[in-house]
């Protein structure tokens, strides 16, 4: 998809689903990394993550540029285009836009936990960070602890 394309897919879903033009500018941006899109306050314009594109596809691109258009709408308009905001709240509702988009696989990565066996009564403490074994013991019978690292993907 090229930015012209996304050009008339945002005019196009902002006269159905907003009955309102959009006037100004819709571009993929490739330095976009946490986000699917942002619309920018200053000079009104839309970007998309064209990684969304390649991973999820058009259905995903519609809804994030339904919900940037609500933000630029409102904005327009002078009403609370904020997350928070009930008249933004309201109108993603209305025109069916998601909150948050998916998330990209390669933004997921395996949260690391880290097992400590005790070595007295076998009992198993599961952590997101390391601690010094050394220094801590089994909280139940006093017993020396030993690690056992497990990646996991929660």
């Amino acid at each position: 998809m090229t930015n012209e394309e996304l050009q008339r897919l945002t005019e196009s879903i902002s006269l159905s689903y907003f009955r309102k033009p959009f006037s100004h500018k819709a571009i993929f941006n490739n330095r976009l990394r946490t986000t699917g899109g942002r619309y920018l306050l200053n000079s009104h314009n839309i970007e998309i993550n064209p990684k969304y594109f390649n991973e999820f596809g058009m259905d995903e691109i519609q809804g994030i540029i339904k919900h940037e258009l609500c933000h630029y709408h409102l904005h327009l308009e002078g009403k609370g285009y904020q997350h928070r905001d009930q008249d933004f709240r309201r109108l993603l509702k209305r025109v069916d836009a998601p909150r948050f988009c998916k998330p990209l696989k390669e933004n997921r990565k395996p949260e690391k936990r880290y097992h400590y066996i005790c070595s007295s009564c076998s009992q198993v403490f599961a952590r997101k960070r390391r601690i010094n074994t050394k220094r801590y013991v089994c909280g139940i019978c006093g017993g020396k602890l030993f690690s056992k690292i497990v990646l996991t993907n929660d």
